[in-house]
C-alpha cells in the first residue's frame, strides 16, 4: 500500500530541524509535523515585560508533579521548538562526558560511542548553527578538525575588566560560543545587531541560529519538504514491528497518516509521553525514565563602585571547575554570563525575596549576571509517566550538594576578591526544563535502553528518535550542539541505509547561506487567515 510520505518528522525544533535540513536534497517526500504556529513577528518580540510577565510566548500546559503539584512548565510550541527563546550559546560536551564519571552525588553513566565519533558532527553543526568562538581558549574543549567558523564576539568594557581580573587570578576565561548570524568585523553583512534583547528574547531579525531559521526554513527551500502547523500528534500505530499509521489533528480536525519512516523529536518530555501513550518502543521499560534536566543557579553580583553598563553580555565563560577544582576532586560545572539582565526578569527571577521594582532597577544598573551549570545524574525514578490526567513528571534534583559548594566557591574566592561585594542567586526548579533530555536512551543492549546506537528503537524498524531523548548523560554544557550533532550523525545513517544515498560532509552545511527567514521559498501548510488575526502571522 503506497504511503502518504517517506519521512515523517514530528517536532520542528532542533533534532527535527536537523534531521530535515540533511535530507532535504534527497528528494524524498517528508513532511514536518508542529503543533504550535509561527512565532509572530511583532514588537512584543523585544518588550520585557511581555517577554518575563505572565504569559509571554509559554505554551499553556499544566503537569503534574511528583508530590500531585501542579507544574506550569516554560515551555514554547512554536515552529523551531525551544529553540526560539533560547539563549543562542552552543557548546560541546567534553570528551569525558562521554565516559563513565564520578560525581560528589554519583556516577554519570559512559555513552556507546565516544566523542572521537561525534567530533567530525560536531564540526557540521558549529558551521550550520554559525558558531563564533576561538580554539583553544577553553582549556577543557575536546580536540577539534577545524577552527569554528566565525571569530568570537568581543568582550565591552566591564565584561573585559571581569575577564582580565579572572586570568590575573589563574583562571582560563574564553569566549563564548555563541550561534549567531553576525560578521565581526563587517557586521553590516549579517543580520545580528549584538542586542540586549539575545537572552531569552526571539530575535525579531531572525539573527539568531534558532531551528526554524537555521535548519527548518532552509529545508523547506526544497520543493519535497513540506511543514504543517497546528499538527498535533496524539498515537503512534504500530503493526508487526513498524509504525504504520500517525494519528493526532490538525486544526482541530482528526489527522491519519503514514509514512515509511517516522522520525520522533518532541524533546524528552514530550516524546516520552507520546510513545507511552502510544504503547510502543517500550519492552526495555526504559521510556521516560532517567530524565535530566541540569541543576542550574544564577548570581547577580554587585560592584556598586563599577556600574555594568555592557549592552551585549552573553561574551565570557569558564569552564576551569568542569572536571573539578584543588578542593573538589568531582566535576563542578560550568559559568558563563546571560543577557544582561532588565529589570522585569529581574524580579521574576528574585520574586521569592519580595524584591521590589527600585532595587531590581538597581540590580540591573550594577549586575554582572553569571550562570552556573551542573550536570545532574540519571535515575531511573526520574521519569516522565502518562496518566489520565496527562503528563506526569516525577522528577527529584540530585547532585545538587556539589553545584552548591560550586557557586559558595567562584563567589568567594573569585569575585568577592575583585571587587564584587553584593550578592543574589536564584536555583532554577521544577518548571525549568529548558535542558531536558534523557527519557529514550541510547545502548547496546535492548533489555536496558530505548534506542539502538543509530538511534533506531529496538522494538520498531521505522521509528527514530533524535531529541535529547536519547542522550545517557548531558555532562553540564548546554544541549542543542549535540542534539544538532546527533541528528546529523542520524540523518546520515538514513540516507545511506534508508535512501542509497551519499553521505555529508562539512561542505553541505555552508558559511555562505544569510539564511533570513524571508528568503525561503517554503512549502508550509498553515491555518486559513481569519478577519482578525494579527497580520505578522508567520514572518
Amino acid at each position: 500500500m503506497p504511503q502518504d510520505f517517506d519521512v515523517i518528522i514530528i517536532g520542528s525544533g532542533a533534532g527535527g530541524g536537523t534531521v530535515a535540513y540533511t535530507l532535504a536534497d534527497t528528494g524524498k517526500k517528508i513532511l514536518i509535523l508542529e503543533q504550535g504556529s509561527f512565532l509572530p513577528r511583532e514588537t512584543r518580540n523585544w518588550e520585557p515585560s511581555f517577554i518575563f510577565g505572565e504569559d509571554g510566548y509559554k505554551a499553556d500546559t499544566t503537569w503534574e508533579g511528583p508530590d500531585g503539584e501542579t507544574i506550569k512548565p516554560i515551555v514554547y510550541y512554536n515552529v523551531g521548538g525551544n529553540t526560539k527563546m533560547y539563549g543562542a550559546l552552543l557548546h560541546r560536551q567534553r570528551p569525558e562526558d562521554f565516559e563513565e564519571q564520578q560525581h560528589k552525588g554519583g556516577v554519570s553513566p559512559a555513552w556507546p560511542v565516544g566523542y572521537d565519533e561525534f567530533e567530525p558532527y560536531y564540526m557540521m553543526a558549529e558551521h550550520v548553527m554559525k558558531i563564533h568562538g576561538t580554539r583553544g581558549e577553553d582549556p577543557t574543549a575536546g580536540w577539534s578538525s577545524g577552527p569554528f567558523p566565525f571569530k568570537a564576539f568581543p568582550h565591552e568594557r566591564r565584561i573585559q575588566e571581569v575577564a582580565d581580573r579572572l586570568t590575573e587570578m589563574g583562571l582560563h576565561p574564553h569566549h563564548s560560543n555563541l550561534a549567531l548570524n553576525r560578521d565581526i568585523d563587517e557586521p553590516w553583512r549579517r543580520p545580528c545587531i549584538a542586542c540586549n534583547t539575545c537572552d531569552p528574547f526571539p530575535c525579531m531579525v531572525h539573527a539568531k541560529s534558532d531551528a526554524e531559521t537555521a535548519l527548518v526554513r532552509p529545508a523547506l527551500k526544497h520543493p519535497n519538504v513540506t511543514l504543517w502547523t497546528g499538527a498535533r500528534v496524539e498515537k503512534l500505530i504500530e503493526e508487526n514491528g513498524k509504525i504504520v499509521r500517525i494519528e493526532g489533528t490538525r486544526d482541530g480536525e482528526p489527522m491519519s497518516l503514514s509514512s515509511d519512516l517516522v522520525v520522533v523529536s518532541c524533546g524528552a518530555i514530550q516524546t516520552a509521553a507520546l510513545l507511552l501513550r502510544s504503547r510502543v518502543a517500550n519492552s526495555s521499560d526504559q521510556v521516560g525514565r532517567n530524565f535530566t534536566k541540569h541543576n542550574q543557579s544564577g548570581i547577580s553580583a554587585m560592584d556598586y563602585s563599577n556600574p555594568n553598563d555592557t549592552i551585549f553580555q552573553k561574551t565570557l565563560g569558564v569552564h576551569d571547575f568542569y572536571h573539578g577544582s584543588p578542593e573538589h576532586p568531582y566535576p563542578l560545572g560550568t559559568i558563563q554570563l546571560t543577557g544582561k539582565a532588565h529589570w522585569t526578569r529581574i524580579m521574576g527571577d528574585y520574586a521569592f525575596m519580595d524584591i521590589k521594582e527600585e532595587r531590581a532597577r538597581e540590580v540591573q544598573k550594577y549586575a554582572v549576571d553569571f550562570w552556573f551549570t551542573s550536570e545532574d545524574l540519571p535515575d531511573a525514578n526520574n521519569r516522565i509517566e502518562w496518566t489520565d490526567k496527562g503528563i506526569k513528571f516525577n522528577y527529584r534534583p540530585n547532585n545538587r550538594e556539589s553545584h552548591f559548594e560550586f557557586l559558595d566557591h567562584f563567589q568567594e574566592k573569585y569575585l568577592r576578591p575583585q571587587g564584587f561585594t553584593d550578592f543574589m542567586r536564584s536555583t532554577k526548579e521544577l518548571e525549568f526544563t529548558w535542558h531536558q533530555a534523557g527519557t529514550a536512551q541510547f545502548g547496546t543492549d535492548p533489555k536496558k535502553s530505548v534506542l539502538d546506537t543509530n538511534c533506531k528503537a529496538w522494538d520498531l524498524d521505522n521509528l527514530y528518535v533524535v531529541d535529547a531523548s536519547f542522550q545517557p548523560s548531558q555532562g553540564a554544557t548546554n544541549p542543542t550542539l549535540t542534539i544538532v550533532a546527533n541528528a546529523i550523525r542520524v540523518a546520515e545513517h538514513l540516507r545511506k541505509d534508508w535512501f542509497a544515498s551519499d553521505g555529508v560532509s562539512l561542505e553541505d552545511y555552508p558559511l555562505s547561506d544569510g539564511y533570513m527567514a524571508d528568503s525561503a521559498a517554503a512549502n508550509i501548510e498553515v491555518p486559513v487567515f481569519r478577519s482578525g488575526d494579527d497580520d505578522s502571522w508567520g514572518a
